[in-house]
Protein backbone atom coordinates (compact mmCIF):
# COMPACT_ATOMS: atom_id res chain seq x y z
CA UNK A 1 0.00 0.00 0.00
CA UNK A 2 1.33 3.90 -0.45
CA UNK A 3 2.09 5.99 1.89
CA UNK A 4 -1.26 8.19 2.88
CA UNK A 5 -0.24 11.72 1.61
CA UNK A 6 -0.42 14.73 3.97
CA UNK A 7 -3.23 16.50 4.50
CA UNK A 8 -3.40 20.21 3.05
CA UNK A 9 -3.86 22.45 6.25
CA UNK A 10 -4.93 25.21 4.00
CA UNK A 11 -7.97 23.76 2.41
CA UNK A 12 -10.62 21.97 4.08
CA UNK A 13 -12.76 19.23 1.94
CA UNK A 14 -16.61 19.66 2.15
CA UNK A 15 -18.68 17.35 3.03
CA UNK A 16 -15.52 14.52 2.74
CA UNK A 17 -16.54 11.62 4.79
CA UNK A 18 -20.30 12.09 3.85
CA UNK A 19 -18.97 11.97 -0.18
CA UNK A 20 -16.21 9.24 0.63
CA UNK A 21 -19.14 6.92 1.89
CA UNK A 22 -21.16 7.78 -0.93
CA UNK A 23 -18.96 6.77 -3.14
CA UNK A 24 -18.80 3.09 -1.63
CA UNK A 25 -15.19 2.82 -2.48
CA UNK A 26 -13.58 -1.03 -3.53
CA UNK A 27 -10.20 -1.06 -2.89
CA UNK A 28 -9.52 -2.37 -6.50
CA UNK A 29 -11.55 -0.47 -8.77
CA UNK A 30 -11.08 2.75 -10.65
CA UNK A 31 -12.50 6.19 -9.70
CA UNK A 32 -12.51 10.22 -10.71
CA UNK A 33 -11.73 12.77 -8.96
CA UNK A 34 -13.44 15.59 -11.70
CA UNK A 35 -12.16 18.54 -9.58
CA UNK A 36 -8.83 18.10 -7.67
CA UNK A 37 -8.93 21.17 -6.47
CA UNK A 38 -6.17 20.97 -3.75
CA UNK A 39 -6.37 16.99 -3.22
CA UNK A 40 -8.40 16.38 -0.13
CA UNK A 41 -11.19 14.31 -1.83
CA UNK A 42 -8.56 12.57 -3.91
CA UNK A 43 -6.56 11.78 -0.72
CA UNK A 44 -9.11 10.46 1.21
CA UNK A 45 -10.31 7.86 -2.14
CA UNK A 46 -6.23 7.08 -2.26
CA UNK A 47 -6.77 5.68 1.20
CA UNK A 48 -9.29 3.34 1.04
CA UNK A 49 -7.64 2.22 -2.83
CA UNK A 50 -5.74 -1.15 -3.06
CA UNK A 51 -2.55 -1.79 -5.29
CA UNK A 52 -4.77 -2.50 -7.97
CA UNK A 53 -7.15 0.32 -7.58
CA UNK A 54 -6.72 3.33 -9.41
CA UNK A 55 -7.90 7.53 -9.31
CA UNK A 56 -8.18 9.51 -12.54
CA UNK A 57 -8.18 13.62 -11.20
CA UNK A 58 -9.35 15.91 -13.85
CA UNK A 59 -8.92 20.39 -12.52
CA UNK A 60 -8.99 23.29 -15.55
CA UNK A 61 -6.56 25.22 -12.91
CA UNK A 62 -3.43 25.17 -13.51
CA UNK A 63 -2.84 25.66 -9.61
CA UNK A 64 -4.48 22.96 -8.70
CA UNK A 65 -2.00 21.02 -11.35
CA UNK A 66 0.78 22.45 -9.71
CA UNK A 67 -0.65 21.38 -6.35
CA UNK A 68 -0.87 17.61 -7.07
CA UNK A 69 2.95 16.69 -7.29
CA UNK A 70 2.89 15.06 -4.53
CA UNK A 71 0.12 13.00 -5.71
CA UNK A 72 1.90 12.53 -8.46
CA UNK A 73 4.40 10.06 -6.96
CA UNK A 74 1.28 7.84 -6.52
CA UNK A 75 1.51 5.09 -9.59
CA UNK A 76 -3.07 4.70 -8.89
CA UNK A 77 -2.73 8.35 -9.58
CA UNK A 78 -3.14 10.41 -12.99
CA UNK A 79 -4.29 14.25 -13.08
CA UNK A 80 -5.27 16.05 -16.06
CA UNK A 81 -5.42 19.64 -17.46
CA UNK A 82 -9.06 19.69 -18.29
CA UNK A 83 -12.77 21.04 -16.82
CA UNK A 84 -14.96 17.90 -16.19
CA UNK A 85 -17.14 18.13 -19.15
CA UNK A 86 -13.85 16.57 -20.77
CA UNK A 87 -14.58 13.54 -18.79
CA UNK A 88 -15.40 11.24 -21.10
CA UNK A 89 -12.81 12.26 -23.70
CA UNK A 90 -10.57 11.81 -20.73
CA UNK A 91 -11.73 8.25 -19.51
CA UNK A 92 -11.91 7.36 -23.52
CA UNK A 93 -8.24 8.04 -24.19
CA UNK A 94 -7.22 6.00 -20.94
CA UNK A 95 -9.38 3.49 -22.37
CA UNK A 96 -11.81 2.99 -19.75
CA UNK A 97 -15.26 4.01 -20.73
CA UNK A 98 -17.94 1.74 -19.22
CA UNK A 99 -15.43 0.93 -16.67
CA UNK A 100 -15.59 3.41 -14.07
CA UNK A 101 -16.85 2.25 -10.41
CA UNK A 102 -17.51 5.86 -9.15
CA UNK A 103 -16.88 10.25 -9.86
CA UNK A 104 -17.02 12.31 -7.67
CA UNK A 105 -17.93 16.44 -8.31
CA UNK A 106 -17.05 19.06 -6.00
CA UNK A 107 -18.83 22.01 -7.60
CA UNK A 108 -17.69 25.78 -8.02
CA UNK A 109 -15.15 27.81 -7.09
CA UNK A 110 -12.54 26.61 -4.23
CA UNK A 111 -11.01 27.65 -1.23
CA UNK A 112 -7.78 28.57 -2.78
CA UNK A 113 -8.95 30.29 -5.73
CA UNK A 114 -11.05 32.51 -3.75
CA UNK A 115 -8.29 33.70 -0.99
CA UNK A 116 -5.48 33.89 -3.69
CA UNK A 117 -6.33 37.89 -4.54
CA UNK A 118 -4.89 37.50 -7.70
CA UNK A 119 -7.10 35.34 -9.00
CA UNK A 120 -9.97 37.93 -8.37
CA UNK A 121 -13.04 35.81 -7.43
CA UNK A 122 -13.66 37.69 -3.95
CA UNK A 123 -14.68 40.84 -3.21
CA UNK A 124 -13.10 40.91 0.32
CA UNK A 125 -9.59 40.69 -1.36
CA UNK A 126 -8.63 43.11 -3.81
CA UNK A 127 -7.07 42.05 -7.08
CA UNK A 128 -7.08 41.96 -11.22
CA UNK A 129 -11.02 41.23 -11.81
CA UNK A 130 -10.45 38.24 -13.63
CA UNK A 131 -12.32 34.97 -11.98
CA UNK A 132 -11.35 32.45 -14.83
CA UNK A 133 -10.65 29.06 -13.53
CA UNK A 134 -8.58 28.33 -16.33
CA UNK A 135 -6.91 31.58 -16.57
CA UNK A 136 -4.55 30.19 -20.25
CA UNK A 137 -7.95 30.23 -21.67
CA UNK A 138 -11.30 32.18 -22.34
CA UNK A 139 -12.04 36.27 -21.94
CA UNK A 140 -11.77 37.41 -17.85
CA UNK A 141 -14.50 39.34 -16.20
CA UNK A 142 -12.96 42.82 -15.99
CA UNK A 143 -12.76 42.56 -20.37
CA UNK A 144 -16.27 41.30 -20.68
CA UNK A 145 -17.68 44.24 -18.09
CA UNK A 146 -15.98 47.09 -20.02
CA UNK A 147 -17.08 45.40 -23.55
CA UNK A 148 -20.75 43.70 -22.73
CA UNK A 149 -24.12 45.46 -23.40
CA UNK A 150 -25.91 46.90 -20.39
CA UNK A 151 -29.03 44.12 -21.63
CA UNK A 152 -26.04 41.21 -21.12
CA UNK A 153 -24.72 42.34 -18.27
CA UNK A 154 -27.94 42.73 -16.52
CA UNK A 155 -28.92 39.41 -17.52
CA UNK A 156 -26.12 37.76 -16.53
CA UNK A 157 -26.54 38.72 -13.12
CA UNK A 158 -30.08 38.11 -13.14
CA UNK A 159 -30.22 35.15 -14.18
CA UNK A 160 -26.48 33.40 -12.70
CA UNK A 161 -26.08 35.80 -9.40
CA UNK A 162 -30.32 35.81 -8.75
CA UNK A 163 -29.84 39.51 -7.99
CA UNK A 164 -32.98 41.73 -8.36
CA UNK A 165 -30.82 44.99 -8.90
CA UNK A 166 -29.03 43.08 -11.62
CA UNK A 167 -29.91 46.16 -13.95
CA UNK A 168 -29.39 48.93 -11.40
CA UNK A 169 -25.86 47.23 -11.42
CA UNK A 170 -25.17 47.07 -14.91
CA UNK A 171 -26.28 50.99 -15.55
CA UNK A 172 -23.55 51.52 -12.61
CA UNK A 173 -21.06 49.37 -14.68
CA UNK A 174 -21.65 51.37 -18.06
CA UNK A 175 -21.59 54.59 -16.14
CA UNK A 176 -18.50 53.82 -14.40
CA UNK A 177 -16.71 52.70 -17.89
CA UNK A 178 -17.24 56.29 -19.09
CA UNK A 179 -14.44 57.61 -16.89
CA UNK A 180 -12.56 54.28 -16.60
CA UNK A 181 -12.22 50.83 -17.40
CA UNK A 182 -13.53 48.35 -14.50
CA UNK A 183 -9.99 46.47 -13.31
CA UNK A 184 -10.24 45.82 -9.69
CA UNK A 185 -12.31 43.16 -7.63
CA UNK A 186 -12.90 46.25 -5.04
CA UNK A 187 -14.02 48.92 -7.77
CA UNK A 188 -16.14 46.57 -8.56
CA UNK A 189 -17.51 45.50 -5.26
CA UNK A 190 -17.95 49.57 -4.37
CA UNK A 191 -19.31 49.62 -7.75
CA UNK A 192 -22.36 47.12 -6.35
CA UNK A 193 -22.56 49.06 -2.79
CA UNK A 194 -23.34 51.56 -4.00
CA UNK A 195 -25.69 50.55 -6.50
CA UNK A 196 -27.49 48.09 -4.57
CA UNK A 197 -30.44 50.15 -2.90
CA UNK A 198 -31.84 47.68 -0.20
CA UNK A 199 -28.92 45.76 1.81
CA UNK A 200 -29.28 41.92 3.05
CA UNK A 201 -27.77 42.37 6.85
CA UNK A 202 -26.30 38.54 6.23
CA UNK A 203 -24.75 39.24 2.71
CA UNK A 204 -22.45 41.48 1.16
CA UNK A 205 -24.06 43.57 -1.55
CA UNK A 206 -21.58 42.30 -4.00
CA UNK A 207 -22.04 37.95 -3.38
CA UNK A 208 -24.83 37.47 -5.68
CA UNK A 209 -23.35 39.76 -8.54
CA UNK A 210 -19.78 38.14 -8.39
CA UNK A 211 -21.10 34.60 -8.32
CA UNK A 212 -23.41 35.99 -11.47
CA UNK A 213 -20.00 36.93 -13.48
CA UNK A 214 -17.86 33.84 -12.20
CA UNK A 215 -20.44 31.18 -13.15
CA UNK A 216 -20.92 33.04 -16.72
CA UNK A 217 -17.84 33.58 -17.25
CA UNK A 218 -16.45 30.15 -16.75
CA UNK A 219 -19.30 28.26 -18.36
CA UNK A 220 -20.33 26.55 -15.12
CA UNK A 221 -23.46 25.49 -15.85
CA UNK A 222 -22.67 24.15 -19.20
CA UNK A 223 -19.93 22.41 -17.93
CA UNK A 224 -21.86 20.82 -15.13
CA UNK A 225 -24.88 19.85 -17.71
CA UNK A 226 -22.44 18.03 -19.68
CA UNK A 227 -20.41 16.40 -16.79
CA UNK A 228 -23.71 15.53 -15.51
CA UNK A 229 -24.11 13.44 -18.73
CA UNK A 230 -20.75 12.20 -19.59
CA UNK A 231 -20.74 10.44 -16.12
CA UNK A 232 -23.42 8.12 -17.19
CA UNK A 233 -21.24 7.25 -20.50
CA UNK A 234 -18.09 6.32 -18.54
CA UNK A 235 -19.57 4.44 -15.28
CA UNK A 236 -20.21 1.09 -15.01
CA UNK A 237 -23.63 -0.70 -13.80
CA UNK A 238 -23.96 0.05 -10.24
CA UNK A 239 -21.08 2.85 -10.34
CA UNK A 240 -22.07 5.83 -8.73
CA UNK A 241 -21.94 9.61 -9.03
CA UNK A 242 -21.71 12.04 -5.86
CA UNK A 243 -22.02 15.72 -6.66
CA UNK A 244 -21.67 18.26 -4.01
CA UNK A 245 -23.13 21.88 -5.28
CA UNK A 246 -23.02 25.20 -3.31
CA UNK A 247 -26.09 27.13 -4.01
CA UNK A 248 -29.22 26.72 -5.62
CA UNK A 249 -28.92 26.69 -9.40
CA UNK A 250 -26.16 23.67 -9.55
CA UNK A 251 -28.24 22.01 -7.16
CA UNK A 252 -31.47 22.41 -8.69
CA UNK A 253 -30.01 21.21 -11.86
CA UNK A 254 -28.35 18.00 -10.23
CA UNK A 255 -31.54 17.72 -8.83
CA UNK A 256 -33.69 17.87 -12.17
CA UNK A 257 -30.75 15.74 -13.90
CA UNK A 258 -31.40 12.62 -10.95
CA UNK A 259 -34.90 12.84 -11.57
CA UNK A 260 -34.69 12.78 -15.11
CA UNK A 261 -32.72 9.78 -15.45
CA UNK A 262 -34.21 7.70 -12.66
CA UNK A 263 -37.86 8.06 -14.28
CA UNK A 264 -39.10 5.34 -16.69
CA UNK A 265 -41.05 5.18 -19.61
CA UNK A 266 -44.42 7.47 -19.19
CA UNK A 267 -47.90 5.80 -20.54
CA UNK A 268 -51.42 7.08 -20.05
CA UNK A 269 -52.53 6.40 -16.49
CA UNK A 270 -55.27 3.92 -17.65
CA UNK A 271 -52.86 2.00 -20.15
CA UNK A 272 -52.25 -1.20 -18.62
CA UNK A 273 -48.23 -1.82 -18.70
CA UNK A 274 -46.15 -4.20 -17.31
CA UNK A 275 -42.96 -3.40 -14.67
CA UNK A 276 -40.66 -4.09 -17.64
CA UNK A 277 -42.41 -1.20 -19.80
CA UNK A 278 -42.78 0.96 -17.14
CA UNK A 279 -38.43 0.50 -16.12
CA UNK A 280 -37.55 1.08 -19.58
CA UNK A 281 -35.13 4.17 -19.93
CA UNK A 282 -34.33 4.49 -16.72
CA UNK A 283 -30.83 4.77 -16.15
CA UNK A 284 -30.03 6.17 -12.51
CA UNK A 285 -31.61 5.83 -9.66
CA UNK A 286 -31.15 8.02 -6.71
CA UNK A 287 -29.28 6.96 -3.39
CA UNK A 288 -30.70 8.76 -0.13
CA UNK A 289 -31.83 12.21 -0.10
CA UNK A 290 -29.93 15.14 -0.43
CA UNK A 291 -27.05 15.52 2.12
CA UNK A 292 -25.94 18.50 4.08
CA UNK A 293 -22.96 19.67 6.32
CA UNK A 294 -23.54 18.97 10.10
CA UNK A 295 -23.33 21.72 12.21
CA UNK A 296 -20.14 20.84 13.86
CA UNK A 297 -18.80 20.90 10.28
CA UNK A 298 -20.22 24.51 9.84
CA UNK A 299 -18.74 25.67 12.55
CA UNK A 300 -14.88 24.56 11.43
CA UNK A 301 -15.69 25.45 7.96
CA UNK A 302 -18.41 28.40 7.33
CA UNK A 303 -17.71 27.61 3.37
CA UNK A 304 -19.32 24.55 3.94
CA UNK A 305 -22.86 25.98 5.20
CA UNK A 306 -24.37 26.05 1.26
CA UNK A 307 -23.36 23.02 0.35
CA UNK A 308 -25.46 19.96 -0.91
CA UNK A 309 -24.53 16.13 -1.68
CA UNK A 310 -26.41 14.51 -3.50
CA UNK A 311 -25.66 10.76 -4.76
CA UNK A 312 -26.80 8.66 -7.92
CA UNK A 313 -26.14 4.64 -8.79
CA UNK A 314 -26.43 3.48 -12.62
CA UNK A 315 -28.62 0.77 -13.20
Amino acid sequence: MNAVLKEDTQHKSVLLSESIDALRIVPSGTYVDATFGRGGHSRAILEKLSDKGRLIALDRDIDAIRASVSFQQDPRFSIHHCAFANLKVVVNDLQLNGTIDGILMDIGVSSPQIDTAERGFSFQKDGPLDMRMDQGAGISAADWLNTASLEEIAKVIKQYGEEKFGTRIANAVLEYRKEKPLETTAEFAQLIDKAVPVKDKYKHPATRTFQGVRIFINGELKQLETGLQESIDVLKSGGRLAVISFHSLEDRMVKRFIKTHSQGAKYPSKLPVSQSMLDKGKIIKAIGKAIKPSADEIGTNVRARSSVLRVAEKL
